[in-house]
């Protein structure tokens, strides 16, 4: 089985360059544009794992705006310390600084621009 998180962003154009830049996450395939020819949806990899993207309608309110989280992604990477260092110097809000847990992963939490919680972890 498969799981593809799609996840909404209010400004996705500056969504997929934070998660690049942040994360180290890659352009999959190609994006979607609306009638006015602003990005509505776009795929991004990371490793063999792939997450969905797409610019709401005006209803929307992210995480931010909602004042809290709805969900959060749980991310197996090399180092959770790299991964931590990486995103704090792209601006990402730091929940969790890295730390050993009680079932075998070393993991950090993150929080993207707007309010999406992201932990990073790796075996220890």
């Amino acid at each position: 089985m498969t799981i593809t998180p799609y996840l909404y962003y209010e400004d996705l154009p500056a969504a997929l360059q934070w998660l690049a830049d942040a994360f180290g996450f890659e352009r999959e395939g190609v994006a979607m544009t609306d009638a006015e020819g602003r990005v509505a949806h776009a795929a991004m990899r990371f490793r063999d794992g792939i997450i969905m993207i797409g610019a709401p309608g005006p209803a929307y309110r992210s995480p931010r705006r909602l004042g809290g989280a709805t969900q959060s992604l749980y991310v197996i990477v090399d180092s959770a310390e790299a991964q931590c260092e990486r995103a704090r110097a792209a601006g990402a809000k730091v929940l969790e600084e890295p730390n050993d847990t009680d079932y075998g992963h070393r993991r950090c939490g993150l929080e993207d621009p707007e309010g999406h919680q992201w932990y990073f972890a790796n075996e220890l």
